[in-house]
């Protein structure tokens, strides 16, 4: 059993997420950065998809009721554990875990994995419709599992911070904005907005301007969507977007580069770009 003694600014529970449900208008959340919580399981012996915390800038503090095995991945934290190898943690200790050196989400993994009750086959917290667990609080207690696999790593290499570049595919609706919105799009570069969040990626820098009026009949999205509301300014969907959306889509973001897209920061400097190398 995990006490959560502080959560950080933001910190909730997640897994793969719950996939094949949109057609009902459940979004498929999921870990936004998901080959670090992948990664995070693997360290400790756990199936890939089984849940772990992911933190949003760090700062919490957790208590391990028992003693257990944990890992951190994603955004390296400037304080607690080691980053990328398996730590014991014995039992009544506090973690503590201090605040990215960069990125924006931390991942923690314990063997055994979260044992959160599933919604839908999945563990996730799901921001957009108020599936899965509530974002964690002072005086949350999250069970674990137990262990189902051996610990065979003791260390993966960390990596460093990624190029703020993302690779798009025009489409499906660039023929919504006038020629030169694509090449505008990767002219850049855009910031990223403090009003970012699991949903998406708000961004702000040069307008991407419409070349047809009047509104798009709402259609299927996908994570890595570039949606560009009236505004001008595109917004990235991340794993908690909307099933459906009414704007047009200029691009999609390749499914390589959104954990680069979940470590972005508010403030950080981001460019598109259509080619397929960097």
């Amino acid at each position: 059993m995990i006490e959560v003694l502080a959560p950080g600014p933001y910190a909730t529970v997640q897994d793969l997420g719950r996939p094949g449900h949109a057609h009902l208008g459940v979004p498929a959340s999921g870990a936004a950065d998901a080959p670090s919580l992948r990664l995070a399981n693997r360290i400790v012996g756990n199936p890939e998809g089984l849940a772990g915390i992911e933190l949003t800038f760090g700062l919490a503090r957790l208590r391990f009721l028992e003693g257990a095995w944990i890992a951190l991945t994603g955004a390296p934290l400037d304080a607690g554990p080691g980053m990328g190898a398996p730590v014991w943690v014995p039992a009544g200790t506090e973690v503590r875990l201090g605040t990215p050196v960069w990125g924006l989400r931390t991942y923690l993994a314990v063997r055994g994995g979260i044992a959160v009750d599933p919604v839908l086959g999945s563990r996730s917290t799901d921001t957009l419709s108020g599936l899965g667990p509530q974002p964690l609080r002072a005086g949350t207690r999250l069970p674990v599992g137990p262990p189902r696999g051996v610990i065979s790593v003791d260390l993966a290499p960390l990596p460093g911070p990624p190029p703020a570049v993302l690779r798009v595919l025009p489409g499906p609706r660039d023929d919504w904005f006038v020629p030169e919105a694509l090449a505008e799009l990767c002219a850049g570069p855009y910031t990223v907005s403090q009003d970012s969040n699991r949903v998406g990626v708000r961004l702000l820098g040069p307008e991407l301007v419409r070349a047809k009026e009047g509104e798009l009949p709402s259609e299927g999205v996908v994570a890595g969507a570039v949606q560009v509301p009236p505004s001008g300014q595109p917004i990235v969907f991340l794993a908690d977007h909307p099933p459906t959306g009414g704007y047009p889509v200029i691009g999609v973001v390749r499914a390589a580069d959104l954990p680069v897209s979940a470590q972005l920061s508010p403030g950080d400097e981001v460019r598109f770009t259509t080619r397929r190398g960097r």
